[in-house]
């Protein structure tokens, strides 16, 4: 059975670790604030200059002035940090930012990332993504692993213009976890969302991709 978004973002917050810069990019991956281990000690970073998010306000905690980096509205955790936009950025380009945790429109079997632009439709650009997943130590993407009409966004190649090449480190989807092999530039399957076959993984997967021989069921 597919995972809900709630559910990738709770297993994306598996790979945080204490003492983490983890920066957290627009969409989907803003949820990982909410699902942060208790008692681990880690850092968010939000590109439009804070070091320090918390959790998502509740209603009594919402401040209009205090928002990330897609205008959504944050609390900050003790200790936090608030600074220029130019800082933050110099923060992610002197590959400061341990994790980044991306959205994506479509990932390529060698980790190619496609993030930013549909052609035809109105952007303003690609944002802080391209410096992320240059400056970040590890990239993982959270998304579901079909696209409307069940086309597939795990693909041998990128159609969408890129937003980095080579760069995905980990692909955690509703239906299972890839994990890239950097010697063979393939993603290994490692993990399977409950009730989701291989056979199924393969049928709704373009990219060429390995399977775990030690394959095992998602938990969250």
């Amino acid at each position: 059975m597919p995972l809900t978004r709630e559910q990738i973002t709770q297993r994306a917050a598996k790979e945080l670790r204490d003492g983490f810069i983890v920066n957290l990019g627009i969409g989907m991956p803003t949820l990982v604030a909410n699902y942060v281990p208790t008692g681990m000690d880690i850092w968010l970073q939000s590109e439009n200059g804070l070091l320090g998010m918390g959790p998502f306000p509740s209603e009594a905690e919402v401040d209009a002035d205090l928002i990330n980096a897609g205008k959504q509205t944050i609390t900050a955790r003790p200790g936090a940090s608030f600074f220029s936009s130019a800082e933050s950025f110099q923060m992610i380009r002197g590959g400061h930012v341990d994790l980044t945790i991306l959205g994506a429109m479509q990932v390529s079997q060698e980790g190619d990332l496609a993030n930013w632009m549909v052609p035809g439709k109105m952007v303003k650009g690609m944002g802080g993504a391209m410096d992320l997943v240059a400056g970040a130590k590890k990239v993982i993407v959270t998304m579901e692993h079909v696209a409307k009409g069940d086309a597939p966004k795990v693909v041998k190649q990128c159609s969408l213009p890129l937003t980095g090449k080579k760069c995905v480190d980990m692909l955690i989807t509703d239906l299972c976890v890839m994990e890239m092999d950097p010697g063979k530039r393939r993603f290994v399957l490692s993990e399977l969302a409950p009730g989701v076959t291989v056979e199924e993984i393969k049928q709704k997967t373009d990219a060429d991709f390995i399977v775990s021989p030690g394959v095992r069921t998602m938990t969250v």
